[in-house]
């Protein structure tokens, strides 16, 4: 292969957007296997679609060990600094106003994942408030799992939180999940303000994300992927592909979770939540 026709199929990183994944994992699951589960594979992955940056939680904090699983996320993001950001995974059932208090003012995390139904405790209880007041002191954003049906966090549980926290911005992470729970999200979302719908799941369509964008408006709707749930190149050609103008797929895919992220600022206060 001649030189030029190296250059000409070099791979080169899209300029165009600057893309955030406000929605992913790392780590081994303990439900299937990851050949390469690791920060630094995930990585090569955002090296070669683009990716700027990701927000992530360990699967260890969110399956089994929310202390231990976020220390891996902090040694992580020291790895890698500029391309990952953490989730701080609060469980409900291991001392989460400790959790949250271990990690105050952290810059390696940049907002707090709940995961109501992989943990049996629905996003009302007050378990998770010490969750919330951190928000409500940080301006940090809080990730949580939805699934439409649910009694853990279907998007009436949302609206609920959403209602008594309403400094707090809530992502939606995968919208309900299904398209029913699509139609819920955008409805939650039209009436709290706060509520910002994320957009990976195995149900998702560009034609859905059109919608949200088109009811919403692109400053309400983020990008997330699920990786590696979710192959990154398939949830990036949603946003890619929709019918969106420039500027709508640039808010999606990155510049609305950026702008979330500037409204943060240092904890002050003590926190209230039930340990």
């Amino acid at each position: 292969m001649t030189s030029l026709t190296s250059a000409v199929f070099a791979r080169r990183a899209q300029r165009q957007f600057t893309i955030v994944d406000a929605h992913a994992h790392a780590g081994p699951y303990s439900l299937f296997f990851i050949p390469d589960s690791g920060p630094d594979a995930m990585v090569r992955v955002m090296d070669r679609c683009g990716v700027s940056r990701a927000l992530f939680s360990s699967h260890l904090a969110i399956q089994l060990d929310a202390s231990a699983g976020n220390d891996v996320t902090a040694a992580a993001v020291s790895a890698h600094p500029g391309r990952l950001s953490g989730y701080l995974v609060i469980n409900p059932w291991q001392d989460p106003r400790a959790e949250a208090e271990r990690y105050a003012d952290d810059p390696r995390f940049a907002g707090i994942k709940l995961h109501p139904s992989l943990h049996h405790y629905a996003l009302t209880g007050p378990r998770y408030a010490a969750a919330f007041e951190y928000a409500e002191l940080t301006g940090c954003p809080v990730l949580t799992h939805t699934y439409a049906g649910s009694e853990w966090d279907d998007l009436s549980v949302v609206a609920a939180v959403a209602e008594r926290y309403p400094s707090v911005t809530i992502l939606a992470g995968h919208s309900g999940i299904t398209p029913t729970g699509f139609d819920s999200a955008i409805a939650v979302a039209r009436r709290m303000p706060n509520v910002v719908l994320e957009v990976c799941g195995s149900f998702m369509r560009g034609e859905d994300i059109i919608r949200m964008v088109g009811e919403l408006g692109a400053d309400r709707v983020v990008f997330g992927s699920d990786f590696p749930f979710i192959d990154l190149r398939m949830s990036l050609g949603r946003v890619i592909f929709a019918q969106l103008s420039d500027e709508e797929r640039a808010a999606v895919l990155g510049g609305t979770m950026l702008s979330l992220l500037s409204r943060q600022r240092s904890a002050h206060g003590t926190l209230r939540g039930v340990a």
